[in-house]
């Protein structure tokens, strides 16, 4: 799951120029040269999908793909606007329904239909335009610790009632991802409101953290019973530890859906193969290794969930606010937010 920071200092780094792996034998030119993607630092990273599905991809295509690291999501989309006279990289990956309008407004990216977006339910294919594919989802939730809270918060109104109290550990909206779906998910919930609301909640926060790393951590280290991360977190405890200790509260009024997705830049030096790589993408050869390494849900319905996913509620309502109203109110609600409750 794309879980950095939003300005944690990009780590420009790892390529991944694995082995050779088709979808048809890439044109000549392409062997030589390959396929450039940007993605975010999780994606990339040694945990992270990319070790996986790339040396796949290679395979098929006949052809290498370097993969750069840029940062988190924002970050990201940030170098290849900044490049976008002479693009330096084909795709880029993590574009999700927050970033979407900002990308369409910088005009950077080349729309493609693929025949595999058939198979993707309507309701996460959020591009309209066909510029960004999705390729996974999930929703926000509040984890909890259930050897310490017995009865887990049931909504966002609960979560800030005075049994609570400084009992939550936060992400900072303005740092990082989570942070920032969780004051978008208040803002889908109680509209023009939402002060009034985190005023409410305000002594129920112990600390904001500046990423979910640091919020994460500590949590398990016991710091607070409550952190604001995604519904999966308690899969991957399961999977990873064999603890059925930690759970996700599930709010009567919805959780936020985070769809992520990945998109042909204009001005591509390799088209034709990065159009393969999106057809890649949504096959079940990609999409059955995101549970276990971004820890998102798979776009492709036929894909199969691993075991532990069972302690992964899916909410019953998904929110979301338009891409264009985030990106016109973004940065009136963060200033408003840090006159609330930046500490």
């Amino acid at each position: 799951m794309n879980r950095s920071n939003i300005l944690f200092l990009a780590a420009l780094a790892a390529f991944a120029t694995l082995a050779a792996a088709g979808l048809n034998a890439a044109p000549a030119a392409e062997r030589e040269t390959g396929l450039v993607l940007y993605a975010y630092d999780s994606f990339v990273s040694e945990w992270g999908p990319a070790g996986k599905v790339i040396p796949r991809f290679e395979a098929r295509a006949g052809a290498k793909v370097t993969v750069i690291s840029a940062g988190d999501a924002g970050q990201t989309l940030s170098r290849a606007i900044l490049e976008k006279a002479d693009p330096r990289a084909d795709l880029i990956l993590g574009i999700d329904n927050n970033l979407l309008a900002r990308a369409l407004e910088e005009n950077i990216l080349e729309p493609y239909l693929s025949p595999q977006l058939a198979l993707v339910p309507a309701e996460l294919r959020f591009d309209s335009t066909h510029s960004v594919t999705p390729f996974d989802h999930g929703w926000f939730a509040v984890v909890y610790d259930s050897q310490a809270v017995k009865e887990p918060p049931a909504s966002l109104e609960d979560l800030a009632s005075p049994r609570f109290k400084s009992r939550l550990i936060l992400e900072d909206p303005r740092t990082s991802s989570p942070g920032l779906g969780f004051l978008l998910w208040t803002i889908a919930v109680y509209r023009d409101r939402w002060p009034d609301y985190w005023r409410r909640l305000a002594p129920s926060v112990l600390t904001v953290a500046d990423g979910w790393d640091a919020a994460y951590g500590m949590f398990t280290a016991g710091e607070a019973p409550l952190v604001l991360s995604y519904t999966t977190s308690p899969a991957y405890h399961l999977e990873n530890e064999q603890t059925e200790r930690y759970r996700a509260a599930v709010f009567r009024e919805g959780h936020y859906r985070q769809i992520e997705g990945v998109g042909i830049l204009k001005g591509a030096k390799h088209p034709a193969l990065a159009r393969r790589f999106i057809d890649f993408v949504l096959t079940e050869e990609f999409q059955q290794e995101i549970p276990l390494t971004n820890w998102m849900y798979p776009v492709n319905p036929n894909t199969r969930l691993p075991e532990s996913f069972r302690l992964a509620p899916r909410p019953a309502i998904s929110l979301a606010l338009p891409a264009a109203e985030i990106k016109a109110n973004q940065e009136r609600w963060l200033r408003e937010w840090a006159r609330l409750l930046a500490r």
